[in-house]
């Protein structure tokens, strides 16, 4: 393996059964067809150390390497504190405070999660594009994932595509909860073409939501959320419909005088490592407005 650079990054693969190809080996190892064609014209791909055909036909012991490849990023970075819950050489994985936009848009130019990123990514030598692999809405604190390449960002999303990936929320809801855990299994659709807002409708896409009884306040409740399904606004809307909106969410329900946001918290992601397969566990503290919001309604 001497031919590669010390300063190369390279993922291994040893194949423990003759007979597939090159190609549809890497393919067994959940590398997508998009990636595979990237790397294999990029030629990136090597076996025992050299380059061969996609049909070359692999033998047990044989070594597959894949080169990742640096990158160049031309995102405006900007300083801020980034409060990092995990780094390793595939992602970075930060609790995201309220009230930031992730990506940049019309109305927030600068300012982004995406700038931060890439001020950290400059001062640490990280010659990557950015890849936020999960969404959070810039109303919602918690967990989002950051893939240093596209091989990182396309292990873990497929496993957020397949349900593979534990997401668990915390939420502070309207109303006494009376059943100590339940799951909604209600499907999910925009209300009209083009529109923000989603509804329960029998024409959505399946949903399932489960929750557990945490707290019980005045006339509120703590919940545990664990999401089946990942469909926008998911929470939000399943809460809604039995009767009990997210505290402070002013699309589902309406704006309260001690919080200035939604009362949601993405608090708990577990998965597999890109590289090691290894299942890991992150979770993030809830923040200071939940806490606050808690805090007053224990009076």
């Amino acid at each position: 393996m001497d031919l590669f650079n010390e300063s190369e990054d390279v993922i291994l693969f040893k194949v423990e059964n003759s007979g597939k190809t090159l190609e549809k080996f890497l393919y067994s190892q959940q590398i997508s067809g998009r990636l595979f064609r990237r790397l294999y014209k990029q030629k990136n791909i090597f076996v025992n150390g050299s380059f061969y055909s996609k049909d070359t036909i692999l033998k047990s012991g044989d070594i597959i390497s894949i080169i990742i490849p640096e990158e160049e990023d031309d995102t405006l970075g900007e300083f801020m504190p980034l409060d990092i819950i995990y780094e390793d050489r595939d992602l970075l994985i930060i609790n995201k405070p309220p009230f930031m936009v992730v990506h940049p848009t019309k109305s927030h130019q600068k300012s982004t999660l995406l700038n931060g990123v890439a001020f950290y990514f400059n001062q640490k030598g990280i010659k990557r594009k950015i890849r936020f692999v999960n969404r959070l809405d810039m109303n919602t604190s918690g967990i989002l994932i950051v893939a240093k390449s596209s091989f990182a960002h396309q292990q873990v999303a497929l496993q957020f595509e397949q349900n593979q990936v534990k997401k668990r929320y915390m939420t502070v809801v309207s109303g006494i909860v009376e059943k100590d855990e339940g799951v909604i299994d209600l499907p999910i659709g925009r209300e009209e073409e083009g529109g923000i807002r989603r509804i329960v409708t029998k024409d959505g896409k399946k949903a399932v939501t489960k929750y557990k009884v945490i707290e019980r306040y005045r006339n509120a409740t703590l919940l545990d959320i664990q999401l089946i399904t990942g469909r926008s606004h998911q929470i939000r809307v399943h809460l809604s419909y039995i009767g009990h909106p997210i505290i402070g969410d002013t699309l589902y329900y309406k704006p309260s005088e001690y919080i200035d946001r939604q009362a949601l918290h993405s608090y708990y992601l577990g998965f597999k490592l890109p590289r090691s397969k290894e299942f890991k566990e992150f979770k993030a503290d809830l923040p200071w407005d939940i806490k606050n919001l808690i805090q007053y309604l224990k009076k």
